[in-house]
């Protein structure tokens, strides 16, 4: 018997971004065979609102209704398979797909968040350019930000600061140069150059045990496409050079999976429309089948 029941859940948004294309992530996944493989059921698509292309008054952030409003349907749709005792494999979709995903468990317990990503996303809405909320979600899941979005069913934070693991991001000078709130020192952050010193494999244990103390309930892990190196994965929208290999993520994902006790995952940002051949995607598909398998068996 498999030790993970997976079930796929299509969450394409593109609230938190100025940008489209990251919408197809789930279709392109889907199509390269990621559900067959993993022996997943698929369990829907979720409807997402129409984007505005101008910032909310009230907060700075593109959608901040939208994303606020269609956070707790997520969370209901994900909460649907924890009751069935399944595994939710979230597929983005941009990154504050991260609020729904945390709000589904904040409403069950208290549980972590290892977070993979190429950019630490804390920005707040002053800060950020564009106002996308894809580069402020950890920000505010963390409680740090608007109310609107920091502070969803009166639930926030939903997840706290001494729970989170930010894991292998390597936005430095963009945070510098654009004036990002610093992460706080209650979030555990092991960054690229941490990452490069220790070894993956160090490195992620590292975090996952941060994750394992008795008072969690399990952890989440969010992923990020843009955490893996640029030249493997130039179908994002935001590119930093740098980042992991194939082979680092796998190893970071079958550490995290082998503990026993991640309850969920997410992918986002991998845009097809910036894949021209098709190379990134099929790498994406192959690193996600290779540690939900193992996990499985």
């Amino acid at each position: 018997m498999s030790a993970y029941s997976y079930a796929i859940l299509e969450a394409p948004s593109t609230l938190g971004l100025a940008t489209e294309g990251v919408e197809r992530l789930p279709e392109q996944l889907l199509e390269l065979g990621l559900a067959d493989r993993i022996n997943a059921r698929h369990a829907g698509r979720l409807a997402v609102p129409p984007r505005q292309p101008i910032r909310d008054t009230e907060t700075g952030v593109l959608n901040a209704e939208a994303i606020a409003s269609w956070s707790p349907k997520l969370a209901d749709a994900m909460e649907t398979l924890l009751d069935a005792g399944e595994f939710p494999v979230v597929l983005g979709g941009d990154c504050t797909i991260l609020l729904g995903s945390m709000l589904a468990l904040k409403r069950r317990g208290r549980y972590g968040l290892l977070f993979i990503d190429g950019n630490a996303d804390f920005f707040q809405p002053e800060a950020e350019p564009n106002g996308e909320g894809a580069s402020m979600d950890l920000a505010f899941a963390t409680g740090h930000g608007p109310t609107l979005l920091t502070d969803i069913e009166g639930r926030g934070p939903l997840v706290r600061l001494e729970d989170v693991v930010a894991l292998a991001y390597r936005d430095h000078k963009d945070q510098e140069e654009f004036g990002s709130q610093p992460l706080p020192k209650e979030l555990k952050a092991l960054d690229l150059p941490v990452v490069r010193e220790m070894g993956i494999e160090a490195a992620t244990r590292e975090a996952v045990d941060h994750l394992l103390r008795p008072e969690l309930d399990g952890f989440f892990i969010h992923l990020d496409a843009d955490c893996l190196d640029d030249a493997i994965m130039p179908a994002v929208d935001f590119r930093v050079p740098g980042g992991l290999s194939w082979g680092e993520l796998e190893m970071a994902l079958r550490i995290a999976m082998g503990s026993g006790k991640a309850v969920g995952l997410e992918v986002t940002i991998y845009n097809p429309r910036l894949d021209e051949d098709g190379s990134a995607g099929h790498g994406l598909s192959e690193v996600l089948t290779a540690a939900l398998e193992h996990a499985a068996r």
